[in-house]
């Protein structure tokens, strides 16, 4: 996808965002718990996305953008492809706008995102991760039905969007009299990442932000290492299915770059023990893919040993028999 520096936001247009959201996106809080600062060595905060509207960030970013079509376009209505969570923000922001989504899921996708696109009244087309692509089939739906497509991530508005949770997180932690130098947040396609780091890089030029991946699909953090554009090798093979993509975007890479310091690839097991951790500590329920920072954390593999920090729980979008496999580890 080609773009040109007018696509990419500046942190004026998070400013924006965050004042469109207000009042309708919820203000998630900063949590913090002893044993985990304990554990880790470090004071850290958690911000809880999964206590967002429809269980994610991606509600912001979503009405973000929808919010900004005209009286025409919301009557053909949108369409928008995801594993669930974008779907769900899609979704909801559509009704919310007066208008309706289509969304492509994968024929993978956790039974509670399917319910969650269905509350909001969307409708649901299947795909094959490993035959089909999901690109295509949306861009066939927006050309035969006249539907504006919402990106999940390679768009300026969505991208600023995502950054109204970094300002928070950033104005957040200063309200609590601390300065936030370390921040790690999940990757997948990288739209919440990019915002996040440009609202923190914009309000503290020294405040480190770091991605968060799933063994085996640590595209982001293999580019940043070897400075040549990596793909995933594989699919599907995760239970992390919300930050599961074939490569992060062009877009998102070219913030991305230069704010990042490099990123950390957990596994299936450090994710179930992230997750297992968050309900007994923090008393929240997060899903596998909004888990990845807070695993790297606990892991080891972030080193956050007297520093302030905060990881990014980006998801609470769960399936009842997953979250009963993170307990079990209790």
């Amino acid at each position: 996808m080609a773009f040109d520096q007018n696509d990419v936001p500046a942190f004026a247009d998070i400013e924006d965002a965050a004042d469109r959201v207000k009042g309708v996106a919820v203000e998630t809080p900063l949590l913090r718990s002893d044993v985990l600062d304990e554990r880790v060595g470090g004071r850290v905060f958690v911000k809880p996305e999964c206590l967002q509207r429809t269980g994610s960030f991606k509600f912001r970013g979503a009405y973000n953008r929808i919010s900004r079509l005209g009286e025409a376009e919301l009557k053909r209505g949108v369409v928008a492809y995801s594993s669930g969570n974008h779907a769900q923000g899609v979704s909801a922001a559509a009704r919310l706008m007066g208008s309706n989504a289509t969304i492509i899921m994968p024929n993978d996708a956790p039974k509670a995102k399917v319910e969650g696109v269905h509350f909001w009244g969307g409708s649901v087309v299947f795909y094959d991760r490993a035959t089909e692509i999901r690109e295509e089939i949306a861009a066939r739906i927006a050309d035969d039905e006249g539907r504006t497509l919402v990106p999940p991530f390679e768009n300026k508005y969505i991208i600023a969007g995502q950054g109204t949770l970094g300002r928070e997180l950033m104005s957040q932690a200063r309200g609590f009299g601390q300065e936030i130098d370390k921040i790690v947040c999940c990757a997948g396609g990288g739209g919440l990442i990019a915002g996040v780091g440009l609202a923190a890089k914009s309000m503290n030029s020294e405040t480190e932000v770091w991605a968060a991946e799933p063994v085996d699909f640590d595209d982001m953090k293999l580019t940043f290492e070897t400075g040549e554009h990596v793909v995933n090798k594989k699919l599907t093979g995760s239970i992390c299915d919300a930050v599961i993509t074939p490569t992060h975007g062009k877009l998102t890479w070219s913030l991305n770059k230069r704010q990042l310091s490099g990123g950390y690839a957990v596994t299936d097991e450090e994710v179930l023990d992230a997750m297992a951790f968050a309900w007994r500590h923090l008393k929240v329920v997060v899903e596998p893919g909004g888990a990845v920072a807070l695993a790297s954390i606990l892991s080891g593999k972030a080193d956050v040993k007297g520093r302030t920090a905060c990881a990014v729980l980006s998801g609470g979008n769960v399936d009842p028999a997953m979250f009963a496999r993170a307990l079990e580890r209790v």
